[in-house]
């Protein structure tokens, strides 16, 4: 079985990379000005223990699905939203948002809280998780796709993202900008009974010099700009596809069995 997924794997000399430089910056410069910078297409993690993502495609209406996805993780951070109702997945912006994890801003008063100490962003003594949703946003860049994906990780997934991190790629010494990473979906059952799907992570390949130099650059690109506020989209979303019963990305009452805090 070993010997086969070493067959298939991608390697760093045929891994299609493309990214924003050149003539295709210059077109974008000219083409994008007054307009803003090109958006970044959103993949989501589907709910009730889904393996399959669903990747918007040219047509709005019919995204694509996808079993894995191959590519960069040009930089991520962490991001919290606090809604003081209980979210209904409509488009209700958070009450509360951090778009680093770390400082949070009212919507209706502009009070700035300090999410270590905040007590929305505390687990509840009778384990009924924390009031203020934990997410973790990366952008990521597919093979032969010079635009990043925003992939918005739940709090199930995070784990294992820094396993990923800190043993396959810190450890070797690189960054994330640096491999070339697969993600893919594993289906997992809370102590409730609640089926969920959860981000796993495997290191592919090294880049090669030349591709890491492009790929530091982009990561560099991506820094600079403007990070989008958190939105809904960011946890919770959008119409199932047919004979799939739904996209959120946390279950409701796993908070309290994470394995972290």
């Amino acid at each position: 079985m070993a010997e086969k997924k070493n067959e298939l794997a991608v390697t760093a000399d045929k891994f299609n990379l493309q990214t924003i430089t050149g003539d295709f910056a210059e077109a974008i410069a000219e083409e994008m000005d007054g307009l803003g910078q090109i958006p970044y297409d959103r993949v989501k993690i589907p709910s009730g223990g889904g393996l399959v993502f669903m990747v918007p495609g040219e047509d709005e209406d019919n995204p694509d699905m996808a079993k894995e996805l191959v590519g960069v993780i040009l930089h991520h951070h962490p991001m919290n939203a606090y809604w003081k109702d209980k979210f209904s997945g409509g488009n209700e912006a958070p009450d509360c948002a951090s778009i680093d994890g770390k400082t949070g801003i009212d919507r209706d008063t502009g009070e700035v809280r300090n999410c270590a100490n905040c007590p929305y962003n505390q687990f509840a003594a009778d384990g009924s998780g924390k009031p203020c949703k934990n997410i973790h946003r990366v952008y990521f860049l597919r093979e032969g796709n010079p635009v990043p994906l925003i992939l918005s990780l739940p709090p199930t997934s995070l784990k294992f993202m820094r396993d990923y991190i800190g043993k396959q790629i810190l450890l070797k010494g690189l960054r994330c900008y640096d491999a070339i990473t697969k993600i893919t979906l594993k289906k997992e059952k809370s102590n409730g009974g609640i089926d969920y799907s959860r981000a796993a992570f495997a290191f592919v390949d090294k880049l090669t010099d030349e591709q890491r130099e492009q790929t530091r650059a982009m990561a560099e690109t991506v820094k600079a700009q403007p990070m989008a506020e958190v939105e809904d989209a960011d946890y919770n979303t959008a119409p199932a596809p047919a004979g799939q019963d739904g996209f959120m990305n946390v279950p409701e009452g796993i908070d309290s069995e994470l394995p972290f805090n």
